[in-house]
């Protein structure tokens, strides 16, 4: 029977079907085994780095800073609910401020905030919790380019969740100076994570995956049991293939998008880009199959171009695999 779908009249939303089937019910109404977030406390523990600033019982960490006249911060261990939970890791480094919105391209950046978008309403159609994680400067945060920004999942009452899906879409409209390897910071950041995303979580990360990523990054999540799904965001023209301009004065973007310069390429060198994108992208899905990830490639900033392909990832976790028995 095929899952029904909710569209948001400007937006949309698609059905985010788990390649296993949680424990418990899908909306936290019961109690799970697991420790994780939840309404009931289980004990407490000493604070570890990546744990949600909001779990710590600051009358208990006073008490124990007091005896150990020292700084301790103790955190509350809550028996987790079997809510879904969605984190998003955006890629911002310079290129994926590319094409100019002026030039008939992709223009990344609209590709990129109409697919946060997407996936906010679909996990809040859901019921979901969302995160959210990217490593460039957000200046009203204090937080410097190469810095984590990490939003854990967290309850819809917070302030984090009022207007979400326009608040992230801000999130990904700010300065685009994340470094080159900003992808690769943002798996090995989520790998040392403990509690905040929980077994069974999905984690979408946006990126054109032009600079490649090390087997040790992504082995660091693959491995906590969560669905991981790399979403590509290529231009068709110039990413997936390379053009015929050969001999031909052409006008290329810097990698900021801001400068155009002019060059002009022979046709031996048109066809060496053609093969080496071809193949890169080529070996960047390969890589992705190869791991058993379910990607979504994105090629169009067109919202109801983005909602098609993620309804078609959607369309072949429900018919292939019988992943949610």
């Amino acid at each position: 029977m095929r899952a029904s779908i909710q569209v948001h009249p400007s937006i949309g939303t698609v059905p985010l079907l788990p390649r296993l089937r949680l424990l418990g019910s899908s909306f936290g109404a019961h109690t799970s085994i697991r420790r994780g977030h939840g309404s009931d406390v289980a004990g407490s523990r000493p604070y570890q780095p990546g744990d949600d600033f909001h779990a710590i019982d600051w009358k208990a960490s006073a008490r124990l800073s007091a005896a150990w006249q020292r700084d301790e911060f103790v955190v509350r261990d809550r028996q987790a609910e079997e809510t879904p939970r969605v984190v998003i890791v955006c890629d911002r480094r310079p290129e994926m401020g590319l094409f100019p919105a002026e030039l008939p391209w992709l223009h990344k950046p609209e590709a990129t905030a109409w697919c946060v978008r997407l996936l906010a309403a679909s996990a809040v159609n859901q019921r979901a919790l969302v995160g959210y994680l990217d490593h460039a400067s957000h200046e009203s945060e204090g937080v410097a380019a190469g810095q984590p920004f990490w939003r854990p999942p967290r309850g819809q009452a917070s302030g984090w969740h009022r207007d979400l899906v326009e608040t992230l879409a801000g999130h990904v409209d700010g300065p685009r100076d994340a470094p080159e390897d900003a992808v690769e910071q943002a798996l090995r950041f989520l790998g040392l994570i403990r509690g905040v995303v929980t077994v069974g979580s999905f984690v979408f990360v946006l990126s054109d995956f032009l600079i490649e990523i090390s087997d040790d990054a992504w082995g660091g999540i693959l491995g906590r049991g969560w669905d991981v799904v790399p979403v590509v965001i290529q231009d068709p023209v110039w990413e997936h293939t390379f053009p015929p301009v050969g001999g031909v004065a052409t006008t290329f973007s810097d990698v900021g998008g801001d400068r155009l310069l002019p060059t002009r390429l022979t046709a031996g060198e048109v066809e060496r880009l053609r093969r080496r994108n071809e193949e890169r992208r080529a070996s960047i899905l390969e890589t992705f199959a190869a791991a058993g990830l379910d990607y979504v490639e994105v090629s169009s900033g067109d919202p109801v171009s983005i909602h098609a392909s993620f309804l078609r990832w959607a369309d072949e976790r429900l018919v292939h695999g019988g992943r949610l028995g």
